[in-house]
């Protein structure tokens, strides 16, 4: 397939990740700004909340609550924004795992699930084994998978019976099953992609995934088992991705340099037409 042109967004980022397309509008986290943006159809950004946590990421609960939830992974907590954009307490994940916590998907009967890496990156410390945790919506908390190679982005299919996981670390994609207690089972490979670090993930509506890679500086298209089928070269880390846009065919990526120079605000939101549309809410 060509290569579609890749447009900017938005520049002076620090370092954006977890983008998510929602209620018409981008949103991103800017990690090293700590500020959550939006950002419309036209590039105009606003910054929604101020965030003093690093990393952060977010996704909504399912209607008719529709709240925000935010992993202060910093602090090992699960924030609620309120009606008011005040940011309140979720739920404590320190008794699970004293390490940085990560991603958060929610799926449709708002089981909400946390991944923590289980070491301390920024801080130096030497990997180890990741997990996942479910928070329920009574806002109870417990493991529920481990043994994962740096747990990363993280999908739950339409019909809500699958919870897909990137482990950058391991190069590969990794899925669960959803028990009706929102306990996982019956983990398998989704998909190897060796030589590639996938982190922040999107489905599409053919059930192909793509991956943002870093060190490969690229965002992929996948099938389950490990067909690539597209690939959108870049000149930064790609950190993230976002299927969006008025009919879901605008891919969102979060691109920077890695490490991030001290000081700078190189990291860019870009975007990519592409063929089939992602699972819009």
């Amino acid at each position: 397939m060509a290569a579609a042109a890749v447009r900017t967004v938005l520049t002076g980022l620090v370092l954006g990740e977890s983008p998510r397309w929602h209620d018409g509008r981008l949103w991103l986290c800017d990690w090293g700004a700590q500020e959550l943006i939006t950002v419309d159809e036209d590039g105009a950004a606003t910054v929604a909340a101020r965030i003093p946590s690093f990393p952060f990421c977010i996704d909504w609960l399912p209607a008719p609550d529709g709240r925000l939830l935010v992993v202060a992974g910093g602090d090992r907590r699960l924030l609620r924004r309120e009606a008011d954009g005040t940011l309140t307490p979720y739920a404590d994940l320190r008794p699970v795992c004293d390490r940085p916590w990560n991603e958060v998907v929610v799926d449709g009967r708002g089981h909400a699930y946390v991944n923590c890496i289980g070491f301390d990156l920024m801080g130096g410390e030497a990997p180890g084994p990741g997990l996942i945790a479910l928070v329920t919506p009574g806002g109870a908390v417990r493991r529920v998978a481990e043994g994962l190679a740096f747990p990363n982005g993280m999908a739950v299919t339409p019909d809500g019976g699958t919870l897909v996981v990137a482990e950058s670390y391991a190069g590969r994609l990794t899925a669960f099953g959803i028990a009706p207690d929102g306990g996982l089972t019956g983990r398998r490979e989704w998909a190897a992609v060796p030589g590639s670090a996938p982190d922040g993930i999107s489905l599409d509506a053919e059930g192909a995934l793509w991956f943002a890679d870093v060190p490969g500086r690229c965002c992929v298209r996948v099938r389950e088992g490990g067909e690539v089928v597209q690939r959108v070269g870049l000149d930064l880390g790609c950190f993230s991705c976002a299927l969006g846009g008025p009919d879901g065919r605008t891919l969102y990526l979060a691109a920077a340099e890695w490490p991030t120079p001290e000081g700078t605000r190189s990291g860019r939101l870009l975007a990519v037409p592409v063929g089939v549309p992602g699972l819009l809410h």
